[in-house]
């Protein structure tokens, strides 16, 4: 088990924010649902930006920061609350410009498309393709990964790449849990095949984005002044504590049944025996981001 042995119980970011100048934070299920924004976790983060700090939103989306940026701006989340964003998107298409002369096959929804915005791809069949992208299901609501085996297994004899665009294996959407590219890539590994995760737990983007960080601040920021904010243990915290880096679990998102919040308020009891069968644990945990 790593980090503490007992995370905090937190009321209010207020209580954790002095001891921090970077705020990597997660979008969905933190920020907003899918469907609607959460104006107290806003509220938190520009409130710790006008105490000086810094918020780099770190999403697993498929898309470039930008889109994110667009989407939150429907969604009525102030420009006030962070300084940068940072996707799996942005990462995704850094793996496609190195490997621009190559022929990519596309899994995935049309609204993820923008991720190839602007880049000279060639797309081909499986049989065509040198390698393959995965944005996530062309429909989350009725396909399970099962639709995609036929697929799998022809990428499989072929031994293609895959990069997953999207690690989160489900998403909250309102009050539904979907499945996301992460469930596609896990699958296509489990057969074998090999597969580059272009978001959180892994590596290179907490790497992308304390340097983005760093650019704003002018200096580098030591990782002890950094937390990471998610509501997700197997990205978020466990990304975050393989970074190095302490995390805040916001325990209103995709773990709200298991936790038991559906049937109501955060049972201090029930919440850490959850996180005593979890193989990571966060530093502290907040039932919703709020100031």
């Amino acid at each position: 088990m790593t980090a503490s042995s007992q995370p905090a119980l937190v009321e209010g970011l207020q209580s954790l924010a002095d001891r921090y100048d970077l705020i990597l934070c997660d979008v969905w299920g933190v920020l907003h649902n899918g469907v609607k924004a959460y104006e107290a976790a806003s509220d938190a983060l520009t409130r710790f930006r006008q105490k000086g700090g810094r918020v780099v939103l770190v999403s697993n989306a498929p898309r470039p920061g930008a889109s994110v940026g667009a989407q939150l701006d429907g969604f009525q989340v102030p420009r006030t609350a962070y300084d940068a964003i940072v996707t799996s998107g942005d990462l995704t298409r850094l793996a496609i410009q190195e490997r621009i002369s190559k022929v990519v096959h596309h899994i995935g929804p049309p609204r993820d498309m923008p991720i190839y915005n602007g880049l000279d791809v060639r797309f081909g069949s499986i049989e065509e393709a040198e390698y393959a992208v995965v944005t996530g299901f062309d429909n989350d609501e009725e396909e399970t990964v099962e639709d995609y085996r036929p697929q799998l297994e022809a990428m499989r004899r072929r031994d293609l790449l895959m990069v997953c665009a999207n690690p989160d294996l489900v998403v909250e959407r309102g009050h539904m849990i979907l499945p996301c590219a992460g469930t596609i890539a896990l699958a296509y590994e489990e057969m074998g095949g090999k597969v580059f995760y272009a978001g959180k737990p892994h590596g290179p983007v907490y790497d992308r984005a304390l340097a983005v960080a760093a650019d704003l601040s002018g200096h580098a920021i030591p990782k002890e002044k950094v937390l990471a904010v998610g509501d997700a243990i197997r990205t978020d915290i466990a990304g975050a504590v393989g970074f190095g880096i302490d995390a805040l679990m916001i325990a209103r998102g995709i773990h709200t049944e298991e936790l038991g919040l559906h049937r109501g308020a955060l049972v201090s009891g029930h919440v850490q025996d959850w996180l005593s069968r979890q193989p990571v644990r966060p530093k502290a945990l907040m039932d919703v981001l709020s100031w």
